[in-house]
């Protein structure tokens, strides 16, 4: 496929060009995932101790992509995602109830209607409901269940076994102070009351509590009460050997045979990270994205990044510079780099 796709030409007609697959597709895959040592040691720890394990580190550095990989290498697949939110309040980790469906039936007078009707149970609701079985919980399972809920979909068993999912609890500083909070001991005991059903408590099997990974920016702080009931994990910024592995398990076309071009990357990526003018320093996400241009752009494996056209290697620099002093820093910093 050529690489020039979008012309900007107003003299262009419409061709319908066929678009590239979305990068997201293999570098997302779960079976690539290159933990550290001290990760898979928390990752261990949380497991032992039944705890949920909270994980900061740097944009790109993985901390969303390790719930997809646990739950591919634990078989608990599809992993249960809640994506926190500035609104978010500790119901939604649990389940969505539809008032204004309620309060609408009630008022057309629609008697078929049941309460669960309108409910529907989301990432830790979901995960807990799945350690029992059907009959335990008919009572309270929203209707069409579990073809309704998602990700699970109508490839899911009626009749599902009791069985752990592990559950991604992801950017949980986005939502407001108490929300953390307001989890101490639900989170704990895997247990959540709804309200709307009378107060009914549904419990998880205390042998098979959800797997729950927590992922943090630190952009703001998280109480004592909630850090205790967590195992904590900071992810560091890969380096030497582990980079390197990283980007070999996740583009293909840079296994054997790729070491001048590999080396050479790497080798420009640590300047520009070091260079950095704006304090956020590219991290290994667009690393992965920019080595993947450089892929597509064809350029030979077998070459040092000095022995190509500087042009285009300026031209995929925006992947990694993400501001305009950062872009005329990398420009200068590229030009010293491939000087001889």
């Amino acid at each position: 496929m050529s690489w020039s796709i979008y012309q900007g030409d107003p003299a262009q007609r419409p061709s319908g060009k066929p678009l590239p697959a979305p990068v997201g597709k293999g570098l997302d895959n779960p079976a690539g995932y290159v933990a550290d040592d001290g990760l898979r040691e928390a990752v261990n720890v949380a497991l032992h101790l039944g705890r949920p394990l909270l994980l900061t580190g740097p944009p790109g550095s993985g901390k969303t992509q390790l719930a997809a990989s646990l739950a591919w290498e634990l078989g608990c697949e599809p992993q249960l995602k809640f994506e926190t939110k500035s609104t978010s309040v500790a119901r939604d980790l649990f389940y969505t109830y539809d008032t204004v469906g309620r309060f609408h039936a009630a008022q057309t007078r629609k008697i078929e209607a049941r309460e669960t009707d309108f409910l529907s149970f989301n990432a830790l609701g979901l995960a807990i409901a799945l350690t029992r079985r059907r009959s335990e919980i008919e009572g309270l399972l929203p209707p069409g269940f579990p073809a309704s809920a998602e990700p699970l979909g109508r490839g899911f068993d009626i009749n599902w076994s009791p069985r752990r999912s592990v559950v991604l609890i992801d950017e949980i500083d986005k939502a407001p102070r108490d929300f953390p909070n307001d989890l101490l001991n639900e989170i704990e005991r895997y247990y959540f009351r709804i309200p709307e059903l009378g107060n009914r408590t549904l419990r998880a099997d205390p042998s098979l509590p959800p797997i729950v990974i927590i992922t943090s920016n630190s952009e703001k702080n998280l109480p004592a009460p909630f850090l205790r009931r967590c195992v904590f994990y900071d992810i560091p910024f890969p380096q030497g050997p582990r980079l390197e592995e990283i980007v070999r398990q996740r583009i293909a076309e840079l296994g054997d045979g790729a070491e001048p071009l590999l080396s050479s990357a790497l080798e420009l990526f640590a300047l520009v990270r070091r260079d950095s003018a704006a304090g956020q320093p590219p991290g290994t996400a667009e690393l992965l994205d920019w080595l993947t241009v450089l892929t597509r752009r064809r350029i030979p494996t077998d070459r040092s990044l000095r022995q190509v056209d500087p042009k285009l290697l300026e031209s995929t620099l925006s992947t990694l510079l993400k501001n305009p002093a950062d872009g005329e820093r990398g420009r200068q910093l590229l030009k010293s780099y491939l000087q001889p």
